[in-house]
């Protein structure tokens, strides 16, 4: 390159960039001088941003009934910068609002140490009391529109949640968040809290020296509406939810209910519980910590985090594992003399005919049969020990979605438990065999399911050995479907052909000669399996799982009661009363639902 070219690029290039900089030049001096848009802006300490809060999406029943909605209320906020000191008065606001005047002036203080600041005063101010505010041209205070839940039910505490105001942990995970903001805090509210919470708006108003409202910022160009939250309809029926909470008042439990063709949640109890109203206003911290005191624990969902053991219930796994691994077919007898005895060792049992078969043993609910049949299982000679005839075993009982979560729409839904070999290793130094955990047969021991798992067996059963995810949003505003993974089948580790000896034990104890002849309904092939389990704390948990009918099945069913007693004493006819009335739409045992409302149980763990 010759030097004379070098010069000429160089000159080029100082050309290009004196030409950038007198463009930068004369932006500036357009902005400066000529446009108004930023001379506007920069009176921003003029201007208020008021937040629109969107309306909350709303949920439904499976039937198209309201279980929550949005009423109107309002926020009182104030600027302290803007009030007329000169003339404000103090009582005529506390009147008209219902403030209490104590509560207004360590608002106004706190308001003071921030004065161009809006500072909340007040919520959930009814729109009557809105209205009267708005007469009253109380300078520096305005009112901001937002909703709050109302239940028109009353039913569904645990199950549909509660809204609060966010705190600062909240707030720090998720910066979209702001002071003042509400957002779901448990149950259904929680879990599509996404969904229906939708999307805030800003309204910029002018506001003059002396903070009256002057009108909308350049006629509301900057302004951004609100965006409405999704409504949500649910799988549960309305009226079963209801009259399930009523037979469940006064007990310590769950009650779950599944339609097994969809693995829609038809009915959720977990009791006690509360009327969602309470967790709505300015009397909700006060029953909010009326709760937390009470030793019943109101707001914790036992229906899907409380570990109960099975009890007899499980005695259909360990038949159906039996079948599958080949140690057990429907025919083989085993002798019950009022338990089963090992040496030292004795389980007992009621009294039955004896020997019986698989499907009598499940009808009648024989502790004896049971032991046989998990024994075999772990001392399966094509396994290399008891312990890894164990391991097997503890993989088909995973396989029914036990001590694991299932996966449902529930963000605080438990796992169970299921003791594996380290634990019985840990506890006994290695040393063990199928006599020591005899107690996991009749499902006890280690044990611990939730209802949600236990209605899920029941469904599990009546579909003949698959299920689909429990779930309880059955269709979202918008879309055309929920999740993928409701639609998906999750199958067993048990061929379906294991299930029909099963399921005929479980309508000959219902129809025949079995444990669950309460649950008989005329006209319906109800299939029921009681279950009562062992309480070292009082008297025995009471449970009981179904479905009907037998064939395509509508409903399937588990009721927990604890300190219940026998399964057939109190849980039993809980679900039957349920089962009569989802499928029958009436109740033709009015005595039956009376005494069940009117019982009495003792709870020692909690009500001394």
């Amino acid at each position: 390159m010759t030097g004379g070219e070098g010069m000429a690029r160089m000159r080029v290039l100082q050309a290009v960039v004196l030409v950038i900089f007198g463009v930068i030049a004369l932006r500036l001096a357009y902005i400066q001088l000529f446009d108004r848009r930023y001379v506007e802006l920069a009176k921003a300490n003029a201007l208020r941003h008021v937040v629109e809060y969107p309306t909350r999406g709303e949920v439904f029943d499976r039937n198209g009934e309201f279980l929550v909605q949005s009423r109107e209320c309002y926020d009182l906020m104030v600027v302290y910068s803007e009030i007329d000191k000169a003339g404000f008065d103090t009582t005529r606001l506390c009147s008209v609002l219902g403030l209490p005047r104590e509560k207004l002036e360590r608002e106004l203080a706190a308001a003071r140490r921030w004065p161009r600041a809006a500072r909340l005063v007040m919520n959930f101010i009814p729109k009557e009391d809105k209205l009267r505010f708005d007469e009253g041209n109380f300078r520096g205070f305005y009112t901001v529109y937002r909703t709050v839940r109302q239940y028109p039910r009353k039913v569904g505490g645990n199950l549909l949640g509660y809204v609060g105001e966010v705190n600062a942990d909240m707030i720090r995970r998720n910066p979209s968040y702001k002071p003042g903001d509400y957002v779901g805090m448990s149950g259904v509210e929680s879990a599509y809290e996404p969904l229906l919470r939708g999307r805030k708006g800003v309204r910029i108003q002018e506001v003059d020296t002396h903070g009256a409202i002057k009108g909308s910022y350049m006629n509301g160009m900057y302004d951004t509406l609100p965006e409405s939250g999704k409504y949500l309809v649910s799988t549960i029926d309305a009226r079963l939810q209801l009259f399930a909470e009523e037979l469940m008042a006064g007990k310590v439990g769950a009650a779950v209910a599944i339609e097994p063709s969809t693995g829609e949640i038809l009915m959720m109890v977990s009791s006690p519980t509360y009327d969602p109203d309470q967790m709505v206003g300015r009397e909700r911290s006060k029953h909010y910590a009326e709760m937390v005191r009470n030793k019943r624990r109101p707001m914790f969902n036992r229906a899907v985090r409380a570990k109960y053991p099975p009890g007899s219930t499980f005695k259909l796994v360990q038949g159906l594992i039996g079948l599958q691994e080949g140690v057990l077919k429907p025919s083989d007898r085993h002798i019950c003399n009022q338990g089963y005895s090992a040496g030292r060792l004795k389980m007992r049992c009621h009294a039955h005919p004896s020997p019986l078969d698989l499907r009598f043993a499940v009808s009648t609910s024989c502790n004896a049969y049971f032991c046989y049949v998990f024994r075999d299982i772990l001392d399966n000679p094509k396994y290399g020990s008891v312990k890894e005839g164990f391991d097997v075993w503890r993989k088909y009982v995973e396989s029914f979605g036990f001590g694991r979560k299932l996966g449902s729409d529930f963000l605080g839904e438990g796992n169970g438990y299921v003791p594996d070999r380290a634990y019985y290793d840990r506890v006994y130094r290695g040393s063990w065999n199928s006599l020591t955990v005899l107690s996991l047969s009749i499902g006890q021991g280690e044990l611990g399911c939730t209802p949600l798992q236990m209605a899920n067996l029941a469904a599990i059963i009546a579909n003949r050995g698959y299920y689909y995810i429990p779930h309880i949003v059955k269709k979202i505003e918008g879309q055309d479907s929920i999740d993928r993974r409701f639609y998906e089948r999750h199958y067993t580790m048990v061929e379906p052909k294991y299930f029909e000896p099963i399921v005929e034990g479980m309508w000959r104890g219902v129809h025949v000669d079995g444990t669950s002849r309460m649950a008989r309904l005329d006209g319906w092939d109800v299939c029921g399996k009681t279950g009562t389990a062992q309480n070292p704390h009082g008297r025995d948990h009471s449970t009981f799982l179904s479905f009907a009918p037998k064939d395509n099945p509508k409903i399937a069913i588990s009721v927990y009661v604890e300190n219940g007693g026998f399964g057939a004493t109190t849980a039993l006819p809980i679900a039957s009363l349920l089962e009569e009335y989802y499928l029958t739409d009436t109740v033709k045992r009015p005595q039956l639902v009376e005494y069940i409302k009117n019982m009495k149980i003792y709870y020692p763990a909690y009500d001394r």
